[in-house]
């Protein structure tokens, strides 16, 4: 199986010995094929620097000309590749084509910002510098010290092969490329500029949106919104007719649209406009609720894989069971023929049937794997005699164990349905106005997560639902929009986080994502005063604060609520038994929605048998990079590389120290490695006022 990073779709390619007898398309998430491949397949290797005989080449007469980049070199030559090694591009290339030089004649191009342009080259310059430096420090230094960097070869590696901006209009210019500028400070001569106006936004007043689109359709201006979605283009269609305006659909955008009617369309765009001379007027979601930020314009993916065995993750001597034969060792994937057919066959052994004679085996074919699966428990268990008794025992036993915890479950799910609770109302406008500001699209996961809380929500019983999912998958979302749902029909809500910091950054999320809307929402932590604790906790006592978030200090005893109806526990596993005693004195009456990205055992275990909810998000958000992690020796030029490079991309860095006592001089050493950032320095023992200016 492959995935080609430019392909919609991986392939899977079938091979008959060593020859290819069908390359075929298939999909994630069922492993089902859907499309053959036609012709031939092209894997493209995600580097810049391809290894082919002529650059191994060019490394093996580098290593032998500068003995101190020889050790990258070699590799290269041998078809290696080593950290470092696209430092050498421009070397071992045989040319670096500008982007210049694959435009045709005459082709225009229109640079934005020139000065912004000028001083992104020489920072991409310079991380090339620090890149090169980083990745020949353990070369150089065995050499006995770094002299050998003053070399022609680093001064011609240093740029990496950028052109300055100067250079680059130079090169235009010789290849006959119209270079024309724009920013703030003025344009080119001969660049004429259309004159839009940006659209003042509406901030979810739909009554001034209706009247002023009718303004704009009798002044004779077609009136276009792009939203996102089918769902938000039929629930906007209906706001228009109800303020009798006349609305259609449209897919694609033509030139022959009659300005008598609002378009609605699909086709996104980052920021509406108006343009008086055309008389067109353009407007996104963005314009109507406030909210810039573009959503996510990706096709979702299922989220949902057929759970089956992977031969291939299989190793000899793992222990597997059998749905007839229970517990056996797994020996090897063999193809054997049989009937004239070729078929593959996964070998598994079972314990003798008779003492003295050989182990029995079974052959299982690869498109009966449902049959198979790991075995899960702890210690390496005894092995199953084919058509013995232990297996039917052992199933029996546990049949008799399952009859046993489902009358359990029985009365436990009796017990929590017959428990009085608050029934929540459906969704309201203002909830599917909220959901239509997320600012980006929903993952599969997320939006069967979504909808199983609501239902919770809407039962006349207390709900009492876990949700497990990978930091970043979208919990905090979720969690959005159940406590919306709960003070829509005027109940509190309680958020209980394990640390201060986190309370900072919820109340954070949690206000700009309120923003339009009459909610309170206040803070219970080491960052409060006295005075604002005072106040938030009359609040909560008198009905004026809707929503508190806060770290244990949630569930003092001078903490009282008017009416409290959901409380949400973010990292669940990270409180400790007294304060989960407090809340299962809470959980008899109200809702409690729990998360966590690393659930305790037991959590797992009521979840899975039933006692509490479950609901898993394992749908990561598109364009989501995974978290990565390098280990390797301390080494500064590296860590000063690592820093700037964030800081190109306008990103923040922590730095761990494991010791308050020398954690000025760590600080200290990233002021002297990366002096164009600022270092803040931040730990337990500093006075919470000193702790807020630097981490809020």
């Amino acid at each position: 199986d492959l995935f080609p990073p430019l392909a919609d779709h991986p392939v899977r390619i079938e091979f008959f010995g060593d020859e290819i007898e069908e390359i075929r398309y298939f999909e994630v998430s069922d492993q089902r094929t859907f499309a053959l491949v036609e012709g031939a397949l092209n894997l493209i290797p995600c580097r810049e620097l391809i290894l082919t005989p002529e650059v191994a080449k060019r490394a093996r007469q580098l290593a032998s000309k500068y003995p101190e980049i020889s050790e990258i070199c070699n590799k290269a030559s041998e078809g290696i590749y080593s950290q470092g090694l696209e430092s050498l591009l421009s070397v071992l290339s045989k040319k670096l084509v500008p982007l210049l030089e694959l435009l045709p004649k005459g082709f225009e191009v229109i640079s934005l910002d020139q000065e912004r342009i000028a001083l992104r080259v020489r920072d991409l310059i310079s991380t090339n510098e620090e890149f090169l430096s980083a990745a020949w420090s353990s070369a150089a230094l065995s050499q006995g010290s770094e002299a050998s960097f003053n070399t022609p070869l680093r001064k011609e590696l240093s740029t990496g092969g950028f052109l300055e901006l100067d250079e680059a209009i130079e090169y235009a210019a010789d290849n006959q490329i119209i270079w024309r500028y724009f920013n703030s400070y003025g344009s080119s001569d001969d660049l004429q500029i259309s004159q839009f106006i940006s659209v003042e936004p509406f901030k979810n007043n739909f009554e001034k949106l209706i009247q002023q689109v009718k303004t704009w359709i009798k002044q004779g201006f077609l009136v276009i919104i792009s939203l996102e979605g089918i769902g938000i283009l039929e629930r906007y269609r209906d706001i228009f007719v109800d303020g009798d305006i006349a609305v259609a659909l449209v897919e694609k955008l033509s030139a022959d649209l009659a300005p008598d009617k609002l378009y609605l369309t699909s086709t996104l765009i980052h920021d509406g406009f108006i343009d008086q001379e055309l008389k067109i007027v353009f407007l996104t979601e963005a314009d109507i609720t406030g909210n810039k930020e573009l959503r996510a314009t990706t096709s979702r993916m299922p989220s949902k894989r057929k759970a089956s065995i992977d031969p291939l993750e299989l190793k000899s001597g793992d222990y597997v069971v059998h749905e007839q034969h229970g517990v056996g060792r797994y020996l090897e994937l063999v193809q054997r023929d049989v009937a004239g057919i070729s078929r593959e066959y996964l070998v598994i052994e079972y314990a003798s049937s008779k003492k003295g004679h050989p182990a029995d085996r079974i052959y299982v074919p690869t498109d009966s794997l449902e049959q198979i699966t790991r075995y899960i428990g702890g210690e390496a268990p005894a092995v199953h005699r084919i058509g013995g008794g232990e297996w039917i025992k052992a199933k029996g036993r546990a049949k008799k164990a399952v009859k046993e915890i489902a009358g359990e479950l029985i009365r436990l799910y009796a017990a929590r349905t017959s428990s009085p609770g608050f029934a929540f109302s459906p969704d309201t406008t203002w909830q599917r106005e909220l959901e239509d500001s997320f600012a980006y699209i929903e993952t599969p996961d997320q939006l069967v997560t979504i909808n199983e809380v609501k239902e919770d929500m809407q039962r006349p019983y207390p709900m009492d639902r876990i949700i497990c999912g990978d930091v970043g998958y979208g919990k905090t979302e979720i969690a959005i929009r159940a406590a919306f749902k709960a003070v829509q029909d005027a109940k509190q809500v309680a958020i209980l986080v394990p640390t201060t910091l986190l309370a900072q950054q919820h109340l954070a999320t949690f206000t700009q994502r309120y923003s339009g809307f009459p909610i309170t929402v206040s803070a219970l932590s080491r960052f409060a005063s006295s005075k604002e604790i005072s106040e938030t906790l009359a609040g909560l006592a008198s009905g004026g604060v809707d929503i508190v978030i806060g770290t244990h200090r949630l569930l003092s005893d001078d903490v009282a609520f008017r009416d409290l109806g959901l409380i949400i526990v973010d990292e669940e596993q990270r409180f400790g038994v007294e304060h989960k005693e407090k809340l299962k004195k809470l959980r008899a009456s109200v809702d409690v929605l729990a998360m966590s990205a690393t659930p305790i055992p037991r959590t797992l275990e009521m979840a899975i048998t039933g006692i509490r909810e479950m609901s898993t998000i394992t749908t990561p958000p598109e364009q989501r990079h995974p978290v990565l992690t390098y280990v390797g020796a301390y080494d500064e030029k590296q860590v000063a590389a690592a820093i700037h490079r964030e800081l190109l991309r306008d990103g923040q860095v922590f730095y761990i120290h494991n010791r308050v006592e020398s954690i000025d001089e760590v600080a200290a050493k990233i002021r002297r490695l990366v002096p164009q950032a600022s270092v803040a320095i931040a730990h337990g023992q500093m006075s919470e006022t000193n702790l807020e200016q630097v981490v809020v």
